[in-house]
């Protein structure tokens, strides 16, 4: 890679963030099944702004001040949240207008443990083209978080970090000499004919299907569905069209 290029890296883990801290880039979390694609969706769905946190005892404290909380652990919605982390529970007649208070098992945790870099914004499926043209506008070094699992790599997050990379890539001012950033493009270009049947190896779907949660999974692998960008801004994020 020339030295003038912008830098692609994929971090597998956010146990790894250490290892690729970069705060002059714009990073991208990536928490597919489901944090990222919920995020998006609520944007979609008219909510004024999310405010991550990473703990439940944070989640709690917003509940008691009168906030919309949507918390889960482990896939399950918390006895004291208004709804858990399933695109679906982000209704429009719910969320329009709202401020909502999100904390999840892996994602939101990703988000503010990358807050001191220069822009981190929320990737998924949804909105993969909008922030590939966003990437390419910010020209800047860019950062793909994989939410994972408990600190440990996940396929759907490793599939989506692939994707991103891959298009990110055809702008000839962006270039990589990172191995995590080959290794998804390599499972991206393995899996990309066949997602839905390649997801059958993913943890994450069998734990959302033990737990009929599985519905989503079709949803949160649909391309293009809206140009909205969630951005962070003052530990909430805020919606950016583009």
């Amino acid at each position: 890679m020339k030295e003038d290029k912008r830098s692609v890296e994929v971090c597998f883990s956010p146990a790894l963030f250490a290892n690729y801290r970069n705060d002059d880039s714009v990073v991208v979390i990536v928490d597919i099944l489901r944090a990222t694609s919920a995020i998006v969706t609520a944007f979609m769905n008219g909510v004024n702004r999310i405010i991550p946190v990473g703990t439940l005892e944070e989640a709690i404290a917003y509940k008691q001040k009168g906030y919309l909380v949507a918390a889960e652990r482990d896939g399950i919605v918390r006895d004291f949240a208004d709804f858990g982390n399933s695109p679906y529970n982000f209704r429009r007649e719910i969320i329009a207008g709202k401020d909502i208070v999100y904390s999840t098992t892996n994602g939101t945790n990703a988000i503010m443990m990358a807050k001191e870099s220069y822009r981190v914004v929320i990737g998924a499926y949804l909105n993969i083209s909008a922030l590939v043209n966003y990437i390419w506008s910010e020209d800047r070094d860019l950062l793909i978080i994989c939410a994972g699992w408990k600190d440990k790599f996940s396929l759907e997050d490793s599939l989506f970090a692939g994707a991103l990379a891959d298009a990110v890539l055809k702008n000839k001012n962006f270039g990589t000499v990172c191995d995590s950033t080959y290794a998804s493009i390599d499972l991206w270009n393995l899996a990309r004919l066949d997602i839905m049947g390649y997801l059958e190896k993913a943890a994450q779907r069998h734990r959302l299907k033990k737990n009929k949660l599985d519905d989503v999974i079709g949803y949160c692998h649909t391309a293009d569905l809206t140009g909205i960008i969630p951005v962070l801004e003052n530990n909430y994020l805020k919606s950016l069209n583009y």
